[in-house]
């Protein structure tokens, strides 16, 4: 594990912080991946500037079917693995299903403990209009809040699954109203996921927040995918949005079978994998 895991955040290391994010907007590209993991967020950490704790969890790493069961126990588990994990990228993490929506009370209870018990940066929650209440309590009590319209995973039942939002008129207005919302709310941020290309466009040039596209537009201030996605590991089919770098799921099975043929021969472990009767001068 990395010297942030060990020991702290080096000195010689800055995190990247929320105002850095802000800041960015018409700027050098944002780049963000999820994680879950310290050892992933180890990997990941020199390369990103924000990685997002995602519930997309409850999926990738629990075989959910959606991302409704996911719990703020979860998420606060699995977000205090990502801050140690990393040193330098600014983390943020998923506020789950039903743990912020009640009221902005419930959402700061629920986010003060993201915060107090993982030490990450920000929390994200779902919604525009409907949430800019929420958005501006918690901002106001100091919880920083990325925002997320569009294409909002907790209200797939809603949407009728997965599906591209915003290609009838009615729907694209919406999500131009949540943009504005969430940006005059106080969000540092707004991910907009599944929508037109042109829609993720205009909103990008219409609010003065960074956009994280993830099936937007190339025009966002900056772009996020699920590590497991881009890197071959979730699954056989790819979202259309999602760019591959790797494959290594067949790499993984390969190194399965040849590790289960060598322990079926005996030729694993080997003598040089065993320990002898004498004790090493150095041991």
């Amino acid at each position: 594990m990395s010297t942030a895991s060990q020991a702290g955040t080096p000195a010689q290391v800055q995190r990247i912080g929320v105002p850095e994010i802000r800041a960015r907007k018409g700027g050098d590209p944002i780049v963000s991946l999820t994680a879950y993991t310290a050892p992933m967020a180890e990997v990941l950490d020199p390369h990103v500037d924000f990685l997002l704790v995602g519930d997309s969890l409850g999926m990738v790493l629990y075989g959910f079917d959606s991302t409704l069961p996911v719990t703020l126990d979860m998420m606060i588990a699995h977000g205090a693995a990502v801050v140690r994990g990393s040193a330098r990228a600014c983390i943020v993490v998923d506020m789950p299903f039903a743990s912020y929506e009640a009221s902005p009370a419930a959402a700061f209870e629920s986010a003060s403990r993201v915060l107090t018990e993982t030490g990450c940066a920000a929390v994200k929650l779902e919604g525009g209009v409907a949430m800019a209440e929420t958005i501006a309590f918690l901002v106001a009590r100091g919880i920083p809040v990325l925002a997320h319209i569009g294409l909002t995973p907790q209200s797939s039942n809603t949407f009728g699954g997965f599906r591209v939002q915003g290609r009838d008129d009615a729907r694209a207005q919406q999500i131009r109203d949540d943009s504005r919302a969430v940006t005059e709310a106080g969000a540092f941020g707004v991910v907009i996921e599944g929508v037109p290309e042109t829609l993720g466009r205009e909103i990008t040039d219409t609010i003065a927040i960074p956009t994280i596209g993830i099936g937007a537009s190339p025009a966002c201030d900056g772009q996020i995918l699920v590590t497991e996605d881009m890197v071959g590991l979730f699954g056989a089919y790819t979202p259309k949005f999602v760019k591959r770098y790797a494959d290594l799921n067949p790499q993984i099975e390969a190194a399965a079978s040849a590790y289960a043929d060598d322990v079926r021969a005996r030729t694993f472990p080997g003598p040089e994998h065993c320990f002898g009767d004498a004790k090493p001068a150095d041991d």
